[in-house]
């Protein structure tokens, strides 16, 4: 395993769209771990490949519950909708706020190619859209209703 180096925004990497992984094999495995020891190192709840430098439709996702490895990742269905704090690891120190379902069902691929399908609420729910939408090229700032001041950051730290 070894950390990659966070891609941040500016590089029009982000702005891609990523494409699917036709291969299960070692080095699907080796990207897999090193994304995951990547996230747990910058304190994120996920992160994309296209944020490591990679334009494949896989993401890791990790909200203290365990690592979801998500490949190949499709939204089937959501419900609710509500404003969420949001910041990304391609844009440090950012934050805003972002309209996302309450809950998402999505269906995606493991590592080892079989298909499963995961409900998840709140943050989970969050970080599954922020995640898949990097594999489409798109930025949380780009759904922003309104970006968070420092001394709104701050608070929130409290």
């Amino acid at each position: 395993m070894a950390l990659r180096k966070i891609v941040t925004e500016g590089d029009d990497i982000l702005l891609k769209k990523c494409r699917s992984v036709e291969k299960f094999d070692r080095k699907l495995w080796d990207l897999l771990d090193d994304m995951v020891e990547t996230l747990h190192d910058s304190g994120g709840v996920g992160l994309a490949a296209p944020q490591i430098g990679v334009m494949r439709r896989i993401c890791v996702i990790d909200i203290g519950e365990g690592v979801v490895e998500f490949i190949n990742p499709e939204i089937i269905s959501t419900d609710g909708e509500h404003e969420v704090v949001e910041g990304c690891l391609s844009s440090p120190g950012e934050f805003g706020l972002v309209k996302r379902p309450e809950k998402v069902v999505a269906k995606a691929y493991d590592r080892e190619g079989n298909e499963f399908t995961v409900e998840g609420e709140e943050l989970f729910a969050q970080a599954m859209c922020h995640e898949f939408d990097h594999l489409d090229g798109v930025l949380f700032k780009s759904k922003v209703i309104r970006m968070l001041s420092p001394d709104e950051i701050a608070h929130d730290d409290e």
